[in-house]
């Protein structure tokens, strides 16, 4: 169920082009920087690809861009998080311009869905 082999170029082009709210939040998130956690970045999950996922916690982070708040991008995410939700995963969303904007505030919600700190 994770990083199926049919998205697997997909995931390397997506690690290849990260937004610029993506490449700094994994600059916090990679090599366990995070209170330990190890988290993967453009990571599949059935036939989803989040944008950074903890395994230890469940947790997947998805960054938006304008094109989730249309109607079409808000309706997809709606049914995705539902899905991930019933496989008992937590999502957390940030708007690209929080991370870039308020990167403490982000990194504070983060932590707070941590079993343990």
């Amino acid at each position: 169920m994770n990083n199926l082999p049919y998205l697997k170029g997909r995931r390397i082009d997506l690690r290849k082009n990260m937004t610029e709210a993506e490449l700094v939040l994994w600059e916090v998130l990679k090599e366990k920087k995070l209170c330990g956690r190890k988290f993967r970045r453009q990571h599949s999950i059935c036939n989803y690809i989040a944008d950074f996922y903890c395994s230890s916690e469940k947790l997947i982070i998805e960054l938006d861009g304008q094109h989730h708040y249309t109607p079409e991008g808000i309706e997809k995410d709606m049914e995705r998080d539902t899905h991930l939700s019933l496989m008992d995963k937590k999502i957390l969303r940030f708007e690209n311009k929080e991370v870039l904007n308020n990167l403490t505030e982000v990194l504070k919600q983060i932590k707070a869905q941590f079993k343990q700190v």
